[in-house]
């Protein structure tokens, strides 16, 4: 049995972050991670020559974001993308109505003026909205409101749900009416056209991390905790389990005794989305240029909607498009032709039937990843947002959880993980530690 003073299960954003500040602390901390590489759903793919980002891609604000301030300090390259927060206009999107011609200016705005609309109602109908109601829910009210015909209303019914599949990975239903409270993004949005794996590649530097080593059983007492791996036994003071919320719920990793009902309840109430993306790469550019976003509404649009210009980040003409929600649970087992011509017909339904096949795609499927089961946590109708907070609570000062899905202000994000873990750190040592030791070396030495 070895023995260290923290154990971290997952060496993700939340488990790295907690790992570097409690070495800067003076705590000896072994990382398990069950996958062969680091950074658990920050995972950038460089096959064939190209820079993929398969899970995280965006900073979504950077105003007062810690993972904008490591970025920086760590040198890495970002480029202002504002539209990963499924914004209607924050910079150029083509819109096309249902009938698959592009709006006019005049057109387009009216449309974003009823969403604005619409949202600005939606915040006095959540507040005022029962616990177990659905963001359908709540929509379908706000919507009402309006007194619109039913042409008008429908329009922005379907970006609503768009939205929520977009945002959560989970169908309108399905979502609490609370879960896109969090949905405030302050300043701009950017992603990594070098990768977003940089970030967790300089958190791990100097950190004992054990690679291809899946915990499978979390032993925890007033004496400390013990963690069993498929071939070694670690014992420590205390332990930060950092797995996402569907390997939690899996039973795959087993808590000896059980996680307290408090924990247990909140984890009953958040659930892993369905969220996949689709990159496809073209021989040449054939939609609009100068804008970030492609939107299509109506009927066809139900799955493909949205397809997202990373021509200037890739250096070749790029779309990226999203399964999300149903669309992802109903073509998880679609071959990649199957899926590259459902995508197609779409797109040559707007630009006509010259639209070339794309030259490569790749698409990820999170869904069926066993060391995430999803891409990220999303609130069940029947959840709060003091569901987050309870998750994290400490467990019997010895046991400690963290991840994104333990973050109450923004949750689903690699802030949300990277705060978790800090916070996660804090505890075990029982004391504040600067966040900003984690990339300045000044700050560490202060600890």
């Amino acid at each position: 049995m070895e023995n260290v003073d923290v154990i971290v299960v997952g060496a993700g954003v939340a488990g790295l972050t907690a790992a570097r500040l409690l070495e800067i602390a003076g705590r000896r901390c072994v990382l398990l991670e069950a996958r062969d590489r680091i950074g658990g759903r920050v995972h950038t793919d460089r096959s064939g020559g190209r820079v993929t980002d398969l899970g995280a891609s965006w900073i979504h604000g950077i105003t007062d974001s810690p993972v904008a301030a490591a970025a920086g300090a760590f040198g890495l390259r970002t480029v202002e993308f504002t539209v990963g927060g499924y914004q209607p206009d924050s910079r150029p999107i083509a819109h096309y109505g249902p009938d698959g011609d592009r709006l006019s200016e005049d057109e387009a705005r009216r449309y974003i003026d009823d969403i604005r609309a619409v949202d600005a109602a939606l915040l006095g109908t959540i507040a005022a909205s029962g616990p177990d109601d659905s963001y359908r829910d709540v929509t379908e009210a706000a919507l009402a409101a309006q007194g619109w015909d039913a042409v008008r209303t429908q329009r922005v019914r379907e970006y609503l749900e768009h939205r929520s599949e977009e945002q959560y990975g989970a169908g309108i239903d399905d979502l609490a009416a609370h879960g896109l409270d969090d949905d405030a993004i302050d300043g701009d949005e950017v992603v990594f056209p070098d990768g977003y794996d940089e970030l967790p590649a300089h958190l791990a530097e100097g950190l004992d991390v054990r690679l291809s080593t899946p915990s499978t059983r979390v032993e925890w007492s007033t004496d400390g905790v013990v963690v069993l791996t498929e071939h070694e036994v670690f014992s420590a003071q205390q332990a930060i389990v950092t797995v996402p919320v569907g390997v939690l719920q899996s039973g795959d990793l087993v808590f000896s005794p059980a996680l307290p009902d408090a924990h247990a309840a909140a984890l009953s109430r958040l659930a892993m989305n369905r969220f996949e993306k689709v990159f496809l790469r073209f021989p040449e550019r054939f939609w609009d240029r100068d804008v970030y976003a492609i939107r299509q509404q109506g009927p066809e649009g139900r799955w493909w909607h949205s397809w997202y210009d990373l021509t200037r980040l890739d250096g070749e003409p790029t779309l990226l498009t999203f399964a999300a929600g149903p669309a992802a649970e109903q073509t998880a087992d679609w071959d990649e032709e199957r899926l590259v011509a459902s995508v197609l017909a779409q797109l040559r339904r707007l630009y006509g039937d010259s639209v070339p096949a794309p030259t490569a795609i790749h698409r990820t499927a999170w869904q069926h990843d066993p060391w995430s089961r999803g891409s990220y946590a999303f609130m069940l109708p029947g959840s709060t947002t003091a569901d987050h907070d309870d998750l994290a609570s400490p467990i019997g000062d010895r046991l400690h959880l963290a991840g994104e899905a333990t973050w109450t202000d923004d949750p689903a994000t690699v802030s949300a993980a990277l705060l978790s873990g800090h916070r996660a750190a804090e505890r075990v040592v029982g004391r504040p530690l600067p966040i900003d030791a984690l990339w300045d070396d000044e700050a560490a030495r202060s600890v």
